[in-house]
């Protein structure tokens, strides 16, 4: 599977239609790169013409403004706003609700203004147009759960997206107690992925894991790389790991497919 990088392609002056913005989880993270392999697989599928910017990509400094340091994210964010500007990239598609919260809403203000998609809008989007089918295959009749990321769920306000591709799956849908609008957080955001948990009776995570187990399910379905690991680490916190996976919808709707 080979990527093109933007500057491979407009080389050939044939910039692509879709920047795919892999993000520091999805490039870096064992596990999370699981989940860009099979975006990647998908687009490729329905013959999407992208493009990654590979190592002109950096930090889109989400980290860096939710744990107070300003100046370091104004200067990772002016640092991506001049490549992806001088690339005239239009449409960026992502993986991470971070990051797509980010491009989409803390750039337009120091001159990035982009049409920013998270990658189940933009399945949503390629399931309409019949550029792809999804089928239940091994996950039909099964029961998944979907954790709400907070930057794509309570921030963005996209709640059905994900939950209309996981129901292509043929599979039963269980909400949790704490859902959409009411969700509760994996325990990750606001930079709190990078520090150690605070004096508490349990960690957040694990209460979340708690409500994803009471509602029996075969999988969580997440949509955000910070979400997989908190779920994750919940389920090995409770020795579910045998009895329950945590999968990304794009892993879900990848591996439906047999890509």
């Amino acid at each position: 599977m080979v990527i093109p990088t933007m500057a491979e392609k407009m080389a050939e002056g044939k910039p692509p239609e879709v920047l795919f913005w892999v993000g520091c989880a999805g490039s870096f993270d064992d596990r999370a790169k699981k989940i860009t392999k099979a975006f990647a697989k998908i687009l490729i599928e329905a013959k999407v013409d992208f493009a990654v910017l590979g190592t002109e990509e950096s930090c889109t400094g989400d980290p860096a403004k939710r744990a107070g340091n300003e100046f370091v994210f104004q200067m990772q964010a002016m640092t991506n706003i001049e490549v992806l500007n001088a690339y005239e990239v239009k449409k960026i598609v992502t993986t991470c609700p971070h990051c797509f919260n980010t491009l989409k809403n803390e750039y337009p203000e120091l001159g990035g203004n982009y049409e920013v998609m998270h990658h189940t809008q933009f399945l949503k989007t390629l399931l309409e147009e019949g550029k792809i089918s999804i089928e239940g295959g091994k996950y039909a009749g099964k029961r998944i759960t979907f954790h709400d990321p907070c930057y794509l769920g309570r921030a963005n306000d996209i709640y059905e997206a994900p939950r209309e591709l996981i129901r292509k799956l043929e599979v039963e849908l269980v909400e949790m107690k704490r859902c959409k609008s009411n969700g509760l957080c994996c325990g990750a955001g606001g930079a709190q992925m990078f520090k150690d948990a605070e004096k508490g009776e349990k960690e957040i995570f694990v209460e979340r894991t708690e409500e994803a187990i009471e509602t029996k399910p075969d999988f969580i379905a997440t949509g955000c790389p910070f979400c997989n690991t908190m779920m994750t680490d919940g389920i090995k916190n409770k020795e579910q790991e045998k009895s329950i996976q945590v999968l990304d919808i794009a892993e879900l709707v990848a591996n439906a497919k047999d890509l």
